[in-house]
């Protein structure tokens, strides 16, 4: 790679295992975060330099999340990455070319605010452009100004650089995190790769897809036998079917397949589950995962997921079989088995429960089964397979870089609006995308804006754009008093008379979550496109709602050109939660596309 570029301020922090010399044209920076963990904790933290759980006084990754997420967004190209042989191919990250630089704030024992905030500061100071933060803050987000992330992001932004977050892994509706409308917030969406083990059941010949990283082989059918039918001493059929340390009888689980069940919105290793069948003498395990079905996970033993449907199918094999065998296959690498791209069940889904009246999350990326770099300090592995909204986030950051490096001058809120407005709500059969578990379609609350789109976001053609003095009459306007202003811009900043709704924030998307009956909202757009070119408003109105837009044509004159648009919405049709829809400004070239969200509850 070419020279460090004049401009770069950062260091490279040597520590346990990780001389300075570590870095270099790529690796430009690190630096590692210790006083809030060790005050928090009263103690210097100990190095673990051996076992599974180990530890440097570095910026050094012994954990592998780290290496994962940093090579998505800007990995080298590689050409022959592989886990075991599946998902063999070249890859690189999203932007190849960019330089990295890790600032490491988070221990085996958590995150702590104070080091999440000198990080961000140190960003700051040392010339960091893309800030891509795989991490999040506990549930409930309470508010800005008290959350280590929100007020950090605020100054980066404010700094010139856009921070790109993951939206949490929590699955449900209202469990979006990182919610502040100056952060882009991505949630996790699947590709149509699997890992497919096959299940062969010996007495009548069916197959069965599940998802597994299983490379060994099982030379003869094994009898398959409910883990519910297989409990220890002191615990109930209920206890053992979710195979729970110590739940299972090894008399009975010798030599067999257990068929485990994994409870939804369960934090549970499932990893571990196969070492509790393993340690119990089970050959291998069938995990009935309604939420994780599609996870790839490399179980201890021969083994594979299942839905609830393929599960209900095993167990009744097993209630009408007098010896009900059956294969666990070694997995391969399949290609358009599933509709894609799917909201995942894990990912955390809106509305926003800080602020209702800014979509969150912002847009969708790939989350599942995603093979990246990894540590060798973890089990000597250099790729491996993970799955969450941590490993979405650096998509995003990638793309996010080349923008950057496309358009110098772009604010962060340009770059986020360039990466909304040309995301893309269609699946590979040109139908809207569906949701995880069961199929059902999706909308905003779980995408987005969409799924990014790397082809198009170059060039969006116009872009919603705010700056700090928007952010700041946002805080005003959802009811900061000044005091509780600075705590997030930290100087000076008071209040005015002219505060900003959440719904008029310039923001590429709009939500109105409290509609009632007859409400607008006003959007300003930029020209970043032809010096000449004329834009016609195309409306996709959510169910009940008349939508109209003033001006419905847009002429602009010359780049960087602004024009204002007013946004009518009135109830013609009563109805009831919340309806979906979109507006796109189209010029035959490109299609400027934001979602409508509009919340009907009775007062």
């Amino acid at each position: 790679m070419s020279p460090i570029p004049s401009r770069w301020k950062g260091v490279c922090q040597s520590g346990e295992q990780f001389p300075n010399s570590t870095c270099n044209r790529k690796l430009i920076g690190a630096r590692y975060y210790l006083n809030g963990l060790e005050a928090e904790k009263g103690e210097t933290l100990k190095t673990v330099s051996s076992g599974v759980n180990r530890e440097y006084r570095s910026a050094r990754d012994s954990a592998g999340h780290g290496s994962h997420t940093a090579s998505i967004a800007a990995g080298r190209y590689v050409r022959n990455m592989n886990y075991s042989g599946l998902g063999a191919g070249g890859a690189r990250g999203g932007a190849p070319l960019a330089r990295i630089a890790v600032y490491k704030t988070c221990w085996e024992s958590g995150c702590y605010d104070s080091d999440i905030l000198a990080a961000f500061d140190d960003t700051i100071k040392d010339g960091v452009d893309i800030l891509s933060l795989s991490l999040g803050p506990d549930l409930p987000e309470s508010d800005y100004f008290s959350d280590a992330i929100s007020v950090g992001s605020f100054h980066a932004t404010r700094n010139g650089i856009t921070v790109v977050s993951s939206v949490g892994n929590d699955g449900g509706s209202a469990s979006a995190t990182n919610l502040a409308p100056w952060l882009i917030t991505v949630a996790a969406s699947s590709t149509d790769r699997g890992f497919i083990s096959l299940i062969k059941l010996s007495r009548n010949n069916s197959t069965y897809h599940g998802e597994s990283l299983n490379i060994a082989k099982m030379n003869a059918p094994a009898e398959l036998l409910s883990a519910a039918n297989a409990h220890a001493k002191y615990f109930t059929p209920y206890q053992s079917s979710f195979c729970l340390n110590s739940s299972l009888d090894p008399s009975k689980v010798a030599g067999k397949i257990l068929v485990c069940l994994h409870p939804e919105d369960s934090f549970e290793s499932r990893i571990s589950k196969s070492q509790i069948v393993e340690a119990a003498g089970g050959l291998g395990i069938i995990l009935i995962d309604e939420i994780g079905q599609n996870l790839a996970i490399p179980f201890m033993i021969p083994g594979a997921i299942v839905d609830n449907k393929v599960g209900a199918k095993l167990l009744a094999y097993i209630n009408t079989t007098r010896f009900p065998g059956a294969y666990i296959l070694p997995a391969e690498t399949v290609f358009g088995l599933r509709p894609a791209p799917q909201v995942l069940a894990f990912s955390s889904k809106g509305p926003n429960t800080l602020t209702p009246d800014i979509l969150k999350p912002d847009l969708t990326a790939p989350g599942l089964n995603i093979l990246a770099a990894w540590s060798p300090v973890k089990k000597g592995m250099h790729f491996n397979l993970a799955s969450g909204t941590s490993m979405a986030c650096p998509h995003v950051s990638g793309i996010a870089a080349l923008i950057k490096a496309a358009h110098p001058s772009w604010t962060p809120s340009a770059i986020k609006s360039a990466l909304m407005t040309t995301a893309n709500v269609l699946d590979k059969n040109k139908k809207i995308m569906t949701a995880a578990p069961r199929g059902r379609t999706a909308n905003p609350f779980g995408f987005g804006a969409g799924l990014l789109n790397p082809m198009k976001v170059e060039n969006p053609g116009l872009v919603y754009d705010a700056g700090p003095k928007d952010y700041i009459n946002f805080l005003c306007g959802v009811g900061y008093d000044n005091s509780s202003l600075r705590r997030v811009t930290g100087d000076h900043s008071v209040c005015t008379k002219f505060r900003t709704t959440a719904s008029n924030l310039n923001y590429p998307s709009i939500s109105i979550s409290k509609f009632d009956g007859n409400s607008s909202v006003v959007r300003t757009v930029t020209n970043v496109g032809s010096t000449n070119s004329t834009y016609i408003v195309r409306v996709s109105p959510p169910r009940g709602i008349s939508v109209q837009v003033v001006p419905s044509v847009l002429k602009f004159n010359f780049y960087g050109q602004k024009i204002s648009f007013t946004v009518q919405f009135k109830r013609v049709i009563q109805t009831r939660g919340y309806v979906f829809g979109s507006l796109s400004w189209v010029n035959g070239r490109q299609r400027v596309r934001i979602p409508l969200v509009v919340g009907c509850f009775a007062s």
